[in-house]
This record gives structure tokens, sequence and C-alpha cells, in this order.
């Protein structure tokens, strides 16, 4: 890259400091960024929307389904353009999408109305076509780019401390998902779902702003190394040190890239299907509305705990143990879908997501380059966004029909506690590449 500070006032190369500590705070703030394109920010507009747009919630649903679906095949050729241009112009111009979206999204209904008018048709598929594409276009913004862009950042700044670096990453950013639906429902109830929207533009608009001037893309490119100078160990050759730079096609050939893409894709399925619904699972179970809510507070802080511990362990122990650990911790938050009706099935669910939540934190950013060096990590992260992206899709929907059709949101259990078992089988046979 022929000038890495265009357009930018800031000069890492002159900063007191290493300029790594600059790129965590603000790649942390891009991921919070993306809380708007996140199930968990999408959630707490999912009521007033789909009544404005006069969807039921299956409809929504599907619409939720089909644009996130949609969004996948693009989020694998965003990792490409992360190695090619940078974390920069990516997350520029993803922040610029996301926050076009939900300027976009705040004005779905008069968008409908016209269509319908020109048309001069009256039927649901209008709205259901208009919110599918502006889910396609938040969802592969806001949970796909930006949060792989601002994360992979983070990790081509440091080795050595990556994992100690990506617990104080981890701790912000588990704090602002856990309190993002209480703030946005604030919002709404004060100001409306649309001007809530139309507020959370203007504010990705200033943030893109920031990430012009303050994302860096390598260290390399200020002649700089990662963590800022190169310890005795580092220069050693050790365990940890990455000897081979995988791409995308050499990284698809070994059992870690899929079964640590398969547990990473599961946790993602069952947090948004278990988010979107988490109300009416509750309901089905005879359990109040605010109970449903508050179970989201002991999530958070047994996942910030474990992260934060795993984090740091990270660059002395072998992940393989955390992988093990995330498919048996499935098991137990599966198992407790079951037994929800009882007060430990409540607890096994609040554990087993705490610490598959955890985990996920951590090896969805330091496993990668650890396990497949930092070269391509935008195409391989990439490519692994692609089946979260995926399972994130699908997920609503199972979930919708599963319990409408079927009558219980316990068959998502067994489904998934089968899956869960194979994985375990095939993840004894992990072996980092390195």
């Amino acid at each position: 890259m022929s000038n890495p500070n265009r357009f930018s006032f800031i000069r890492p190369e002159k900063f007191p400091f290493f300029y790594g500590y600059v790129v965590l705070l603000f790649g942390s703030i891009g991921v919070l960024a993306s809380i708007p394109g996140q199930t968990v920010g999408v959630s707490v507009f999912t009521d007033p929307v789909k009544d404005a747009l006069g969807l039921t919630r299956n409809q929504f649903s599907n619409a939720y389904m089909i644009g996130t679906f949609l969004s996948s095949f693009l989020i694998g050729k965003a990792g490409i353009w992360f190695d090619k241009f940078g974390a920069r112009y990516v997350a520029f111009f993803a922040a610029v999408l996301l926050g076009s979206a939900l300027l976009l999204c705040s004005i779905s209904v008069q968008i409908s109305h016209e269509i319908s008018n020109i048309l001069n048709v009256q039927t649901w598929w209008v709205p259901f076509v208009v919110i599918t594409v502006l889910f396609f276009l938040i969802r592969f913004s806001g949970q796909g780019v930006i949060t792989m862009s601002s994360r992979n950042m983070i990790m081509l700044w440091f080795d050595k401390n990556r994992g100690k670096v990506n617990s104080i990453n981890s701790i912000g950013v588990s704090l602002g998902f856990s309190i993002a639906p209480l703030v946005f429902n604030a919002l709404i109830e004060q100001e409306g779902w649309q001007k809530s929207w139309q507020i959370l533009a203007v504010c990705l608009f200033v943030f893109s702003f920031l990430v012009l001037q303050f994302y860096r893309n390598r260290p390399e490119d200020f002649k700089m190394v990662p963590d800022g100078t190169l310890s005795k160990k580092q220069k050693d050759i050790t365990n940890n040190t990455v000897i081979k730079d995988y791409t995308l096609k050499d990284a698809k050939k070994t059992r870690a890239f899929w079964i640590i893409g398969l547990i990473l894709a599961f946790n993602s399925f069952y947090i948004t299907g278990f988010t979107f619904h988490v109300v009416s699972i509750f309901d089905s179970f005879g359990y109040e509305k605010s109970q449903a809510i508050s179970i989201f507070l002991p999530i958070s802080i047994i996942a910030i705990s474990v992260s934060t511990l795993c984090n740091i362990l990270s660059d002395y122990i072998k992940h393989k143990i955390y992988i093990l650990i995330m498919i048996v911790s499935g098991i137990i938050a599966s198992t407790g879908l079951l037994f929800l009706s009882n007060t430990f099935g409540v607890y096994m669910l609040i554990g087993g997501l705490g610490v598959l939540g955890g985990l996920f934190a951590v090896v969805n950013a330091v496993t990668w380059p650890r396990y497949y060096g930092r070269k391509y990590l935008g195409a391989i992260t990439g490519k692994v966004m692609s089946f979260l992206v995926i399972a994130s899709a699908i997920a609503p929907t199972i979930f919708s029909y599963c319990f409408t059709n079927m009558g219980s949101y316990r068959f998502i259990a067994f489904v998934n506690i089968g899956f869960l078992l194979v994985l375990l089988l095939g993840a004894f046979k992990v072996k980092n590449p390195q």
C-alpha cells in the first residue's frame, strides 16, 4: 500500500506508544458498531417493525432468514477484499453501507406503500421483499464485514500478546452486546422504532469517519512488528511460532478448519435462534417475559469470565482443549432446553450458553491466526463467517416452525445433541496445522 495514512491526520509511526493499543480500542468500538446488524440488535425491533409492515412472525422470520442467507454468499468475498485492501477501507464502506441500510429500514413502511401503489397491488409480498432486501444489507455489512474486519485488524497487530489483548476486547464487546437490547428498547420506547434506526444510522456515519482516521491494516506498513517489539521467545522457533501462512484452499484440507468452523457455526445457530425467540421459548415453559430477559445477565457474566481467563491462557495452552469444551458446553445448553421447565434445566442452559459464548470469543479470534497464519487471515475468516451467517440465517425460522408446527422447542435440542455428538468424535483428532 503506497500511503497507509491516506485520508487521515493520524500518524501511527509518531505515536509515543505502540499503536496497536489504539487499534485495539477502535477495533473494539468497530465490533460494537456492528450491533444494529446483529441479531441482538435486530430482535428488539422485531415486534414493532413486523406489526407496522403487516407481517406475521413466521413471515418476518423468513425475511430475516433469506436476507441473512443471501448475505453469506458475499461475506467470503469480503474476506478476500480484507486481504487485498485492508481493514480501513473495508470497514469504512461497510459502516457507510450499514448506516444507509438503517435509514432505509426506518422508512421501510413508506417504501412498501409506494411500491404497492405503483404496482397497484395490496399483498404481504411487497413489505416481505422490501424487508428481506434490507435485512440482506444490514446483515452483510453489520454481522459480517464490520465484525470480521475489526476483529482481524486487532489480531494482525498482536502475536505473543494476542490472547491477552483479545480478553480486553472480549470484555468490552460482551458488555456492549449485553446492554445493547436495553439501550435500543429504551430508545424505541422514547423515540419510536423509525427514529431509533435513524439515530443509529447517524452514529454509524460518524463511526465511518473514525475508521478512516484510526484504523490501520498491519504494523509492517509502518515498519513495526506485532506487539511492538520482538521478545527472545518470539525470535526463537517454538511451538507457537507460525511457520506457514495457509491459503484458504490449504486450510480447507485440514480437519481443524471444519471442526472449528462447525462448532462456531453451531454457536451462531443456537444463540441466534434462542435470542430471537427467547420470550416465546420461556413462555412455552410457563415463565414470564421478565424471567426470560433476566437470563442474559448471568449468561454474560459467565461468558465474560470464561473469555477473559481463556484468552489469557490461550497464549500458553493448546486450543484443542477449547474446542472440546465448546462442544460439551453446547450439549449441556441443549440438554437444558429439554428440561427448561425445571430450575436445573435453566441452570444448565445458562451455564452451557455462557461457556459456549465465552469460548466463541476466544476461538473465533485467536485460533485462526495461531493455526493458519496472518497473510490470508481475511479469506479464511471470511469463509468461516459465511458458515456463521448461514447458521444464524436459518435459526429463527427453524425455531419458529419447530414451535408452530411441532408444538415445542424441545425438538431443536434433540437435533443439536445429535449433531454435537458427531462433532465431538471428530474433534478428538484435531491438530494444529502448524
